[in-house]
């Protein structure tokens, strides 16, 4: 059972999110943290159809959705009682033109006939201002315009503009064409343009998935998610957003409603690892600039977990009127934990920037000035692994030395000698450090009536987090000490198939629902261990897990499977490529 029956679009600018019914009802502009013109998705404080961009059909009786194989191109059939269908594909544009990506901040949805004489209506009614602002409506004769505080919205359209402004039901005798987007004309018949822009699109997005190198196993699975991690990148500045949306609740009613459009240095990490798994290095190579830019923006100094996709680095925290999400509100825009010291950041930023050093594939390798930028950054780890933060999961009122923070910056130091090592310079300065910061973790985290290590220095409670002691390499996967871990983790942590992130209150008390890359990270361990048939289990348990095109948000309810929290996270696809990565069969072994 899903509540996000949602898939999303978009084209590494701007991202929109179609319910099973065709309706689009979340788009943010000019980019994906901008104001949403398409709110639906978090209620409305006019009618309901406000804040979206329905088709709908008359008499409707059940839809059929999927995306066209490999693609980012959403296809919906609308299916009326007497069998009279409408086929909807919607997409961004996205490809190669003038020696470019062409990726404007636009919508393009292609309506035909199937069977029947379908009627249909097309109810288009963005709003601006976080649903407060309603526009100035204008229209010519092949086009419509949204006015607002000079934000100008234009559909182009061979449709009849009569009935779009009207919202009148009509006959769908041929194929219809609309162009969503900035306040600009065709160059040509929107049947041609639509037409060229949806098999350009088509075309870029089966190479781009040819590309991959998939596991043997589990390939569609893995090819979404691929694709899906690519539509959250934002390519302008190569910044990685940890979902589209904001305020979806973690559990009915929490309030744990979180703005998630932004950059969290940890988040994108993991999205480039996996890629880099299946051989997609233009998005790690876009990231690093962004990183670069980080390091150059902070100086050395105290960095933030998270940034703006443009480098913004105050993300002020504020509430909208908007309902939420099934009116759970509230609506959150911006992010507290811009705010917070979170010390596992240095390690994320080194772990990232590391391959650049090792890879000769990447058009631009690490340099010697490179890595005296990334070891200002490794003093900092150093200087910071024994002190108190806000951690992983972002605690708001409370503070101390989290292990998995110390760990990160454990992986920066390590990493630094690596690459010292790599360019021929003397490892031994990092080496030195880092395994004194191994000693310390070693020596506080580990709690022996616990028979595990522990999410703080001296602490007694369990964290998932600690599941990432084995993938940075900071321990042996058969080691004693963490298959101990992983078995109390699993004793306290999980319920059936599904982990939770601890189970210690919080400032919001106790979890209500478990959290999904901390799932795909405990599935990660068993196979490290060997326990692969558990591992397996529990990663098909995941799969099922998926809404209906192979998506997944944040968090499941392990009692009912129902998915919360912002969507698509890319945290959660994330899990899906490394533990297919991690458990398939190998190809040599069948081929």
């Amino acid at each position: 059972m899903s509540t996000l029956a949602l898939g999303i679009i978009g084209n590494c600018s701007v991202s929109a999110l179609v319910d099973d019914k065709a309706r689009i009802l979340w788009w943010c502009l000019p980019r994906p943290d901008g104001d949403p013109v398409f709110h639906a998705l978090l209620g409305s404080n006019g009618a309901p159809e406000d804040g979206a961009f329905a088709i709908e059909v008359e008499d409707y009786s059940h839809s059929e959705q999927h995306y066209i194989e490999n693609t980012a191109i959403l296809r919906t059939r609308l299916i009326a009682s007497d069998g009279s269908t409408v086929e909807i594909d919607d997409f961004c544009p996205r490809f190669l033109s003038r020696g470019r990506v062409f990726r404007p901040a636009q919508i393009v949805r292609r309506i035909r006939p199937v069977t029947g004489r379908p009627r249909i209506r097309i109810v288009l009614r963005p709003r601006f201002h976080w649903g407060s602002a309603r526009p100035e409506i204008t229209s010519g004769s092949n086009h419509v315009r949204f006015v607002s505080d000079g934000t100008t919205l234009r559909l182009t359209t061979d449709a009849p503009i009569t009935y779009i402004r009207d919202e009148t039901f009509f006959v769908v005798e041929r194929e219809l064409n609309l162009f969503l987007g900035p306040d600009e004309s065709l160059t040509s018949r929107p049947a041609t343009i639509g037409r060229e822009f949806q098999e350009e699109t088509e075309y870029y997005w089966k190479r781009w998935s040819l590309r991959l190198g998939l596991p043997l196993e589990w390939q569609e699975a893995v090819i979404r998610a691929a694709i899906t991690l690519k539509l959250c990148t934002f390519e302008e500045t190569g910044a990685i957003v940890a979902a589209v949306t904001t305020s979806i609740p973690e559990a009915p009613f929490s309030e744990r409603n979180w703005d998630y459009r932004f950059c969290w240095l940890r988040d994108a990490f993991f999205v480039v690892r996996a890629l880099n798994a299946l051989s997609d290095l233009e998005t790690l190579e876009n990231y690093l600039a962004y990183i670069r830019d980080v390091i150059a923006l902070t100086k050395g100094d105290h960095i933030q977990p998270v940034f703006g996709i443009g480098l913004e680095a105050a993300l002020t925290e504020r509430t909208e009127a908007l309902p939420g999400f099934r009116g759970m509100g509230p609506v959150r825009v911006g992010n507290q934990a811009h705010e917070h010291h979170q010390h596992d950041v240095y390690g994320n930023i080194v772990l990232a920037a590391a391959q650049a050093f090792f890879d000769k594939r990447l058009l631009r390798q690490g340099t010697m000035e490179d890595f005296r930028h990334l070891e200002v950054i490794g003093d900092r780890a150093y200087m910071l692994h024994n002190s108190p933060d806000a951690g992983i999961w972002e605690l708001r009122t409370r503070s101390r030395v989290h292990t998995s923070s110390s760990l990160m910056c454990w992986a920066a130091l390590d990493r630094l000698a690596k690459i010292a090592n790599q360019l021929g310079v003397n490892p031994k300065h990092w080496r030195s450090r880092a395994n004194e910061v191994h000693a310390k973790i070693c020596a506080e985290a580990w709690n022996e009536d616990v028979g595990a290590f522990v999410e703080s220095f001296g602490g007694a409670d369990l964290d998932a987090s600690l599941l990432l002691m084995a993938e940075v390499g900071f321990i042996d996967p058969l080691d004693p000490r963490f298959v101990s871990t992983v078995d109390r983790i699993g004793e306290k942590l999980r319920r059936g198939n599904h982990l939770y992130r601890y189970h210690a209150a919080d400032d919001f008390g106790r979890p209500e629902t478990a959290f999904n890359v901390c799932t795909f990270w405990f599935i990660d361990a068993l196979g490290r261990m060997d326990r692969r048939e558990e591992a397996r289990e529990i990663y098909e348990t995941m799969l099922s897990c998926r809404n209906h095109l192979g998506l997944l948000s944040e968090d499941t309810d392990p009692q009912t499977d129902e998915l919360w929290g912002n969507f698509p996270q890319t945290y959660s696809m994330v899990g899906i490529i490394n533990g297919a990565v991690r458990l398939s069969r190998r190809w040599d072994k069948v081929v």
